[in-house]
């Protein structure tokens, strides 16, 4: 029997978060998911220090989904006053499209109305058009904002101008 577990990150799941983020959303790896960020972006996602670094911050969580203890699924939370940031929702490309993400944005919508939060917002990179519109028939909406994507290559070497939209759910 399969035994699924949604839990916190630790410290222990950082080298397997890193792989498992990196896997989903850059390289050859990627175009097997419907998620792949590989066409937009070249590089790395996330490293194990900034994996770290976002672990130490008491407002946030990182939610790992594991089926007999093996890591396909996370997403990282972050309590900012009554709005809990969404980002890094990840599936592993080879067992996307199981209902792991919708499990993952479930368990983070529990979160949010746990803590008292009126909103979930998240930024979607503007020509992301499937997973906005999965966004879309989970209750996310844009709000019309607009965000630049970091000049920083530690978020990735895009291939064309990027830019986010923020799309909000109201909660309570």
């Amino acid at each position: 029997m399969t035994q699924i577990r949604i839990s916190p990150a630790t410290d222990q799941d950082i080298p397997e978060l890193n792989r498992l983020v990196n896997r989903a959303y850059r390289g050859e790896s990627s175009k097997k998911g419907w998620t792949s960020e590989a066409d937009l972006l070249g590089g790395l996602r996330t490293d194990e220090d900034a994996l770290r670094t976002m672990l130490e911050n008491p407002n946030v969580t990182i939610l790992t989904y594991k089926e007999s203890n093996h890591l396909l699924g996370c997403v990282y939370l972050e309590t900012k006053g009554n709005n809990l940031y969404l980002g890094m929702l990840t599936v592993s490309p080879d067992a996307q499209a199981n209902g792991i993400g919708k499990q993952l944005l479930a368990m983070a919508e529990q979160m949010a109305i746990n803590q008292g939060c009126r909103t979930i917002t998240m930024t979607v990179i503007s020509q992301r058009h499937e997973l906005i519109a999965w966004y879309n028939r989970r209750g996310y909406q844009s709000t019309g904002e607009t965000q630049p994507f970091p000049d920083d290559p530690r978020f990735g070497l895009p291939t064309q101008p990027l830019e986010f939209i923020v799309m909000e759910k109201l909660i309570l």
